[in-house]
Order: C-alpha cells, then sequence, then structure tokens
C-alpha cells in the first residue's frame, strides 16, 4: 500500500481556492463520516481490485508538500480503517488531507514507520478549512477548538473598576462552533444535543442560516465541542438518523450586557481576586444584600446588577447594621431601584405582607417554619413568644392548633394581625402586643393552668416556641416555678423549641450547658438539638427542644427538689431516651 498526504503550501494561506479530485478506479468516493473519519467498505470482494479513498486536495500544492511512505504489505479493510483512525485522530478539527491509493505491496514495513514519517509532518502544517465548506461560515481551526480561552465569555476587561453601570460597554464578540440542519429537523436534534447545545442567557440556541433558507445553525458550547469527536455515541446516532453532517463551522456572535450572568459581571468589575456577591435573600420584590467592606465602592453598581438579571426585583437593599435593637429590625440602605418597602411573600403556600424596613423576615428559615409545624398535631396548642408577622403562628392556625401568638415590634403586631385574616385564621389566633417575659407569666402561665388541670384524654400536646436566637436562652428562666401544683402526667408537660446561636467548636453540648444553666437542670438526658443553618463562619444557629421538667415549671416540685426524702420526687422523670446531645439536620 501506497499512502502519501497532500497538505497546503506552508505560505499559502487559508485555501478556498479550486480543488483537484483524484478519481477513484471504480468511480466511488467516500466522504466523511459521522465520527469525522473517512468511511471505508466492510469488506472487500475476492478478486475485486481494492478501491481508491479520496479526499480532495488544493491543485496548487507544491510538489515538496507530499509525504510519501514506503509500500507495506496488503492489509484487509478493517484493518486499514483501524489505520486511518490513528493517522486522523492526532490531527482533531483541521480535517488534514490525504490522498490514499493502493498499490501491489514490493515490501513489508510496519505502521509505526508510517506514523513516524507522515504525522510530524502533518502536525507542523497549518489548519486548513474544509474544502467544499461554506464561503462565511469556516470550520474553526485545531489550535482555536483544542485552546479554549477561559475568559470566553466574561465581560471586556475595560469594565474593570467600574462603579457606574454602563451597559453599552460590555459588547464582546467570540467565535463558537455551529451545526447546519434544516429545518424540519431542529426540534428533533436538539433534543439529541441537548448536552453540547449552547446555553446563555437572552441567547437564542437556533438562529437562521442567512446562506440557505431552508436550513438552520445550531449554536454549540465551545468548551463542550473542541471537535468532531466530542459528539458522544448517541449523538452521533442522531445526526446519521437525521442526515445531518457532523462537520461544524465557526460562528461569529455578538454578546451584550444582556448575556452576562450576574456573577460574571461582578468578576469582572470588582478587583481582581475580590469575593464577588451574587447570593442575596429575596423578600418580594426586594434584594437584601449584606455587602463587605471592598465592595461598598461598587455598591450601586451591584444593586443595579441583582435588579437586572433577576426577574420581578425592583428594588435592592444594604443592611448597615446588625439586629441588635428591641424590635428586631435593622437600618438598611436602598442600592438601586425603588425605595418603596411595602411587600409581599408567599412562603410553604401562605402569604404575608408587611414592611420590609419595620419588621423581622428571614426567608432563609422557611424550611425551619416547615418543620414547627410537621410536629404539630390538630388540636395541640402553640405558643409563639416572639412570633414576628406569623410565619409558626399562621401555618400551626391552619392546621387546627390552638395559637397564642406575641410580638413586642408594634409594627409586628400589626402586620401579624393583618397576616392572620390575610390567610382566614385571625379566628384561631389570639395575638398580644408584650415583652416575652411578661407573656410567658400572663398569658401563657394562665393557658397552661387551664389546659393542664383538663383531664387526661382531653388534654392536647402543648409546645412553646421561642425564636429569638440572640436572647431567647435568657428567657428560659421564666420557666423556674412558674405553675403552682403538680401535673397529673409528664407526658402532657410543655415542649419548647428555643433557637439560638453558638460559636462554640461542639454547639450542641454549647446550647444544652446554657439552657441547663438558666433552667437549674442538666438537659443533656433530655433534649435534642436541630442544626437551622450557617449564619456566618464559625457560627451556627440551633434549635434546643426538650420538655421542661416538672421539678422545673412546678413550685410544689422544686421545693420537693430540696428535700430528698419527699416519695413525690420519684414520681418525677423527664424523658431519658437520649443519653446525650444530638445535632439533627435538613441537609
Amino acid at each position: 500500500m501506497l499512502l502519501r498526504g497532500r497538505l497546503p503550501s506552508p505560505s499559502a494561506s487559508l485555501w478556498s481556492g479550486p480543488t483537484r479530485p483524484v478519481e477513484p478506479r471504480q468511480g466511488r468516493s467516500y466522504g466523511p463520516g459521522p465520527s469525522g473519519f473517512p468511511y471505508l467498505p466492510a469488506a472487500r470482494k475476492s478478486g475485486a481490485s481494492p478501491p481508491e479513498l479520496t479526499l480532495y486536495a488544493p491543485s496548487a500544492a507544491n510538489s515538496d508538500d507530499v509525504a510519501e511512505a514506503t509500500p507495506t504489505r496488503r492489509r484487509d479493510i478493517a484493518e486499514l480503517h483501524q489505520s486511518m483512525r490513528i493517522l486522523w485522530k492526532p490531527l482533531g478539527f483541521s480535517r488534514r488531507l490525504l490522498q490514499v491509493e493502493w498499490c501491489r505491496p514490493s515490501e513489508s514495513v510496519s505502521l509505526s514507520t508510517i506514523t513516524r514519517t507522515l504525522v510530524p509532518r502533518l502536525r507542523k502544517a497549518p489548519s486548513v478549512f474544509w474544502l467544499g465548506q461554506r464561503q462565511g461560515f469556516p470550520t474553526m481551526p485545531e489550535t482555536e477548538a483544542s485552546m479554549r480561552d477561559p475568559e470566553l465569555f466574561s465581560p471586556p476587561s475595560g469594565v474593570r473598576g467600574m462603579t457606574e453601570l454602563d451597559r453599552t460597554a460590555f459588547k464582546k464578540t467570540v467565535s463558537i462552533p455551529v451545526l447546519k440542519a434544516r429545518k424540519d429537523v431542529v426540534n428533533r436534534l436538539m433534543r439529541a444535543l441537548k448536552r453540547v447545545a449552547l446555553q446563555r442567557p437572552g441567547i437564542k440556541r437556533v438562529v437562521e442560516d442567512p446562506e440557505d433558507e431552508d436550513s438552520r445553525l445550531i449554536m454549540l458550547d465551545p468548551f463542550k465541542m473542541l471537535s468532531v469527536e466530542s459528539f458522544e455515541k448517541a449523538e452521533l446516532g442522531a445526526l446519521e438518523e437525521l442526515d445531518v453532517s457532523p462537520q461544524l463551522s465557526e460562528y461569529n456572535l455578538e454578546l451584550t450586557y444582556e448575556n452576562f450572568k450576574s456573577e460574571e459581571i461582578l468578576r469582572a468589575v470588582l478587583p481582581e481576586g475580590q469575593d464577588v456577591t451574587s447570593g442575596f435573600s429575596r423578600v418580594g420584590h426586594i434584594a437584601h444584600l449584606n455587602l463587605r467592606d471592598h465592595q461598598l465602592p461598587f455598591k450601586h453598581l451591584i444593586g443595579q446588577v441583582m435588579i437586572d438579571k433577576n426577574p420581578g426585583l425592583t428594588s435592592a437593599v444594604n443592611k448597615t447594621s446588625n439586629i441588635d435593637n428591641t424590635y428586631r429590625n435593622f437600618q438598611m440602605e436602598v442600592l438601586s431601584g425603588e425605595e418603596k418597602m411595602l411587600t409581599k411573600v408567599r412562603e410553604n403556600n401562605y402569604t404575608y405582607e408587611f414592611d420590609f424596613s419595620k419588621v423581622y423576615w428571614n426567608p432563609r428559615l422557611s424550611t425551619e417554619h416547615g418543620r414547627i409545624t410537621e410536629l404539630l398535631r390538630p388540636g395541640d396548642v402553640l405558643f409563639d413568644v416572639f412570633a414576628g408577622v406569623g410565619p409558626f403562628a399562621i401555618p400551626a392556625a391552619r392546621k387546627n392548633c390552638t395559637v397564642f401568638a406575641n410580638d413586642l415590634n408594634p409594627e409586628s403586631h400589626k402586620w401579624l394581625l393583618h397576616n392572620c385574616k390575610l390567610n382566614k385564621v385571625d379566628q384561631k389566633v389570639k395575638v398580644f402586643n408584650m415583652d416575652g417575659r411578661d407573656f410567658l407569666q400572663g398569658p401563657v402561665r394562665e393557658e397552661l393552668m387551664r389546659q393542664l388541670g383538663l383531664s387526661t384524654e382531653a388534654k392536647p400536646s402543648v409546645h412553646i416556641v421561642m425564636n429569638l436566637p440572640a436572647k431567647a436562652i435568657e428567657f428560659l428562666g421564666v420557666f423556674r416555678s412558674l405553675l403552682d401544683g403538680q401535673p397529673s402526667s409528664s407526658e402532657l408537660l410543655p415542649t419548647v423549641h428555643c433557637y439560638c446561636f453558638s460559636k462554640d467548636a461542639n454547639p450542641a453540648q454549647d446550647v444544652c450547658q446554657r439552657a441547663g444553666d438558666v433552667l437549674g437542670v442538666p438537659l443533656e438526658a433530655s433534649s435534642s438539638v436541630h442544626l437551622v443553618r450557617n449564619v456566618a463562619p464559625n457560627k451556627e444557629m440551633l434549635c434546643i427542644t426538650f420538655q421542661i421538667p416538672a421539678a422545673t415549671l412546678y413550685k410544689t416540685q422544686a421545693l420537693s427538689v430540696e428535700n430528698p426524702e419527699e416519695p413525690s420526687l420519684k414520681r418525677q422523670r423527664t424523658d431519658d431516651s437520649v443519653s446525650e446531645p444530638q445535632i439533627t439536620s435538613d441537609s
């Protein structure tokens, strides 16, 4: 076999001129297959002359551009096909032009000899366009396909340091691979090419072919499609079934501000190496950010980008102080958009309305609100000591629980009443505007005495939620000797869900120790701790759940603790099914 390759002259530019085909001996030619390799016959009939495989070569190719190999022994077609794949594979996307002829072998030479002779010269040859391509959509050169710029979809470098948003400065043109297909098969083809199709904000993945009204161009992800060989077997099968050539072309795509993601924009604008803010808490139409010091010079731009890139947002605010006042709200600054803070949110199928600048609301607690609601059964009693605008109280009321909800903030009290009516549970929720201690010592004490005085069959479960993480543990002391008399059953004692923060290396042990110290009784054996969320580095928000010990809750039991000979003490036990504090989490 004589293997001969023809290449364009090194001095020539990308070839687009006429071509000189070498006619096959039996009138047969073989074009590229789905994998990018030439088709070869599966078998050769005995006695028939082997066909010649022809690929087009430039007619202007110089004689010194021909690489020849010495004759080798005859191989069957399958072995030749494998050899050609080995030779073609290093050539990648550029489709170096080869001419293969059959001849009678006169001596043997190994395939490795051919490879050592031919491939090095092919590697040095310049990349060329696929001959016979449509002018205007050239095949992407190998150098571009194999070395993608990681900043391909990054905004222009000139936007670095921008403090006032200029959307026109984000224009950029990039080259991406496209696949030509008949318009009547595009929908089916897109389902098969879902993995490699381009996905960018505001970009249509299928565009008209300016040179063929019956065809469309499918934009592909340049990082997934480095060459035709990047197609998976199933994708090549779909191309063959729909009679679509796997040949890729180059397409110049113009990107604008609308086509970049918020994180890409901020990474390009902020000083290199600085943390990028792309996350925020969404409260209705408001984006709530918590910017760091190095981001403050860009705060107005950041706010506007968040509004632009998140449909439905019309305002962006930044917290300027911690939640450290009596009413649990914080100072905020409007970064961009409207200053209207009256908003509506939807959480767990319930609707809440409030003025975000005057009340406490954290959308990151929606899972926790749902978790506590799941613990309740119809007919149970819930005391919500720090109710806010009602995210615990309202779902509990809709579950046919009796709810007592309290908040010290007059604005929260107002919106709590409003939201009870909005969700049609105003007849099931008793609302109070009191200090948490006064609420526990007044309405809670009175209702507990009434509930625990009922017959055993009629007594519901009682839950007390205390969602004030910074200070709730301090309020646990109110439960000491809160009630008179003694309970008839320890199973009916109130269950407390107390929220708190911890920076300790062992947060579960920390909150158990602190809560137990305030109550005056160890809680390690009778409590569980749930990890709610990570608030900051080395700072966790947790919920400790326990049943108030009778020895703590009742005055007579508290007295009997001082007298170990009192027999009634032996009848009072807490749930000791948990030997040590444990942390549970939804994650």
